[in-house]
């Protein structure tokens, strides 16, 4: 698959398979080894790298970032943080005023999540490090080196445009031929309707999306709806925070796959009185930052999703397609009473959210069908979203729960309590919730014993996650119209 886009400043165009990712082809096709592999999954990040596309910088994980995903983007690795003096990059500087390297393995990703943070301008440090883990220096250092360099202006280099938006490469094949659509919060996507086999081959191009024997690039729905269609066993992918590890950890071979991070209908936003509509390939940054206004406990909840290169890169369609039990995003989303959106060819459909998920690794999804998008509505009542967790960042669910509750006075007359980690799949607790409208909490909390029979595992054992879900429920204070935080703890 060829593919161009900026690395450092300079374009470049390869020809590759289009699942190499680009950690394995920095370190082995570049010989740019300052990126670290660490875990390999995009929990460390040690090979953290600065993205750049009509949306502006974010940190990526370059160890789940495959090559197909970056035409017409800009790359920015550590080496290409120094100015081309050789002059250090302030966030470098401050390293070493600050003393935030001991063996140093990490120090590459951490100095490449703090530069982006200086060019975007984040001070929110704790968020932005949360994905780059040292294990001999400790974070205070580092964390000092980050203040002290906020204030020293953006050295010129650093402010890269994507390849694609160049005037000298508008229109030409490294934009697949015209560019792409603006889009208002769009990002680099997860993976979607990926849990169909994957078996297909020979995949060939529709319209004018950008082909090769093993990757496409389709640029508008109607091109991903027609191809897809045609290869229903092939993979979709856009950020592959999921799919990333099919390849660094399975060592699975995908076939055909569909890079859909140039469909600009799909990372749309679209806000209105009523509902909020997320484009399938909106990332849980863009959502969040989106929906924090609206539901504040929400975005708290959003802010503890993965890391900041995690959110950067997943979206909502993806969280929602995997089906995954343990996911957040989902009981969120049911408890607020979302529709999905899904297509297959020129046929769409929407369903409650809560139906799309049918038992543990089965979704009504047909064939050849995708997640378009997912509507949100913006009901009149309150809402609660909690994470249940042994680590507050970078860690999966030992008990989701996300509440949505409308009263008459104090009388509560509408309920939806929507689990993940209490069952094979995010769930809502029906009996509680008619226990709570008739008879309230406490009955409530008795009930969830008949809606979940969950599971023991690493994280919580069956007991405690049914123990620390009627916990949760023990917030719903009728008297009490809260948004509720995942950050407030009270006595």
């Amino acid at each position: 698959m060829n593919i161009s886009f900026r690395l450092n400043g300079d374009a470049v165009t390869v020809d590759t398979a289009p699942t190499t990712t680009l950690l394995d082809w920095l370190r082995d096709g570049r010989g740019l080894t300052g990126t670290k592999e660490g875990c390999n999954e995009g929990d460390c990040g040690a090979c953290t790298v600065i993205v750049t596309d009509a949306d502006g910088p974010r940190t990526l994980n370059a160890c789940i970032l495959f090559m197909g995903q970056l035409d017409g983007a800009a790359v920015r690795t550590v080496e290409g943080l120094s100015a081309p003096d050789g002059t250090l990059h302030p966030v470098q500087q401050a390293m070493i005023d600050h003393h935030g390297s001991q063996c140093g393995f990490c120090t590459p990703g951490f100095v490449t999540a703090m530069a982006c943070a200086h060019l975007t301008g984040a001070t929110d440090h704790d968020d932005q490090l949360a994905g780059n883990l040292c294990r001999c220096t400790g974070y205070a250092p580092i964390l000092r080196a980050a203040r002290a360099a906020e204030t020293a202006p953006i050295p010129d280099h650093m402010r890269d445009t994507p390849l694609h938006l160049s005037p000298s490469t508008s229109g030409d094949a490294a934009t697949g031929g015209g560019g792409r659509s603006p889009r208002s919060h769009a990002a680099v996507g997860a993976a979607w309707g990926h849990t169909a086999a994957l078996a297909a081959t020979g995949a060939s191009g529709a319209g004018d999306a950008k082909s090769a024997q093993e990757g496409v690039r389709p640029s508008t729905l109607d091109e991903l709806a027609e191809w897809y269609a045609e290869n229903p066993e092939a993979t979709l992918v856009a950020g592959a925070t999921d799919v990333g590890l099919w390849v660094t950890k399975g060592l699975r071979d995908l076939g055909p796959v569909a890079f859909l991070n140039g469909i600009g209908e799909m990372q749309r936003i679209e806000t209105t009185d009523d509902a909020v509509r997320l484009g399938a390939g909106v990332t849980i940054a863009a959502m969040r930052e989106a929906l924090a206004p609206i539901w504040p406990g929400l975005g708290e909840l959003l802010r503890r999703y993965g890391s900041q290169q995690v959110r950067n890169a997943a979206t909502i369609g993806g969280n929602i397609a995997n089906g995954s039990p343990i996911g957040d995003g989902s009981p969120a989303l049911i408890a607020l009473g979302a529709r999905l959106h899904l297509r297959k060819g020129d046929v769409r459909r929407d369903i409650a959210l809560q139906d799309f998920f049918i038992d543990y690794g089965k979704q009504d999804r047909a064939p050849g069908e995708f997640v378009e998008a997912v509507t949100v509505p913006r009901g009149p009542g309150a809402a609660q979203f909690h994470k249940i967790s042994k680590r507050f960042d970078q860690d999966i669910s030992a008990v989701c729960g996300c509440f949505y509750i409308e009263r008459d006075g104090a009388r509560i007359t509408t309920a939806r309590l929507a689990f993940g980690g209490m069952a094979g799949t995010p769930r809502r607790a029906a009996q509680a919730e008619a226990a709570l409208i008739s008879d309230g909490i406490a009955a409530a909390q008795d009930a969830l014993g008949q809606d979940f029979t969950p599971m023991s595992d690493m994280r919580a054992s069956a007991a405690y996650r049914l123990e620390a879900a009627r916990g949760l429920l023990a917030r719903l204070d009728a008297s009490d119209a809260r948004q509720g935080s995942v950050l407030e703890v009270r006595a």
